[in-house]
């Protein structure tokens, strides 16, 4: 018995510290022409521990409630101990009653650029900058923590944009790109301005209908599920003339666009035509996949 209690314990204790994400970190080199270098493996090696093994939210997660995601680093250039780059960030999470699973955050962030010592400490600090290579790895962390929140509850991920807003601001004294305004208009800054801005409020909407009340009925009535995506993707019409072809939105269809496509090229007929015009006023630079959907 007082092996059994044991047992319980530590796996009670484990499932209580189990961590968020279930990430795949990869550091791509060749572009430099020495990839083979230790140091690409050892940052590669570092960071994937350092995105699983940290705690990031106050919530207990089981270990089949992880979130699948990926961070891809494409390594441009570098000289001693700096590095420039890109950094490509995707999750997804389950679709209900089905071994599917849904692209929800989708980023290719090409303002990569890093200060790396082998083997340095890897640690993260919420309220203090650090480094721009822990500033680029904890914001999108939380991007991918609230997307994925939002995805399962009406604005559940309040606080973790914020906490990714917070993020921005202190990293703003590093003088690295993407953090501020005046950086372009397909930045971190945009982004994370645009999440929290009511003036998109119907994208977070979206993302909360589109899966919890459309995508995850699917695997009982794939006819309603379609119907449901559909209605629920005109609330982005609202928002595209107020502001058209918002940043926001292209990111949002960069995580869609495949999946949306596939949705309504089989399966229960529904009314395309409609769903065809919808998206191309939405989603133009995605024409070509809306032209494929036929029925």
């Amino acid at each position: 018995m007082r092996n059994l209690l044991l047992i319980f314990l530590f796996i009670a204790s484990a499932t209580m510290n189990s961590q968020e994400l279930n990430c795949t970190v990869v550091v791509n080199a060749q572009q430099t022409g020495d990839e083979n270098l230790p140091v690409f493996k050892t940052m590669e090696r570092q960071i994937n521990e350092f995105i699983n093994k940290t705690k990031w939210t106050d919530k207990t997660y089981l270990p089949q409630e992880r979130i699948n995601c990926s961070m891809f680093i494409t390594i441009q250039d570098y000289s001693s101990d700096s590095f420039t780059g890109t950094i490509q960030v995707q999750s997804s999470r389950p679709v209900y009653g089905s071994s599917y699973g849904t692209p929800v955050y989708n980023y290719n962030d090409k303002d990569f650029s890093f200060r790396y010592l082998e083997f340095q400490n890897m640690i993260y600090n919420p309220s203090q900058f650090e480094s721009n290579l822990i500033s680029m790895l904890t914001f999108h962390v939380y991007m991918i923590l609230g997307m994925d929140a939002d995805s399962f509850a009406q604005n559940g991920g309040d606080e973790y944009f914020k906490q990714a807003q917070t993020i921005l601001q202190y990293s703003q004294q590093g003088s690295f790109r993407g953090w501020e305004l005046q950086d372009g208009q397909q930045t971190r800054f945009v982004l994370i301005d645009n999440v929290l801005s009511p003036t998109y409020k119907e994208l977070r909407n979206v993302m909360y209908s589109y899966h919890i009340g459309a995508l995850d009925l699917m695997h009982e009535n794939p006819k309603l599920g379609k119907e449901k995506i559909a209605n629920v993707l005109k609330q982005l019409e609202i928002m595209n003339r107020r502001r058209p072809n918002s940043y926001l939105l292209r990111v949002f269809f960069d995580s869609k666009a495949d999946e949306i496509e596939q949705i309504f090229s089989g399966g229960p007929k529904v009314n395309i035509v409609e769903v065809q015009e919808m998206l191309n006023k939405v989603a133009p630079m995605h024409s070509s996949k809306w032209r494929n959907i036929k029925f």
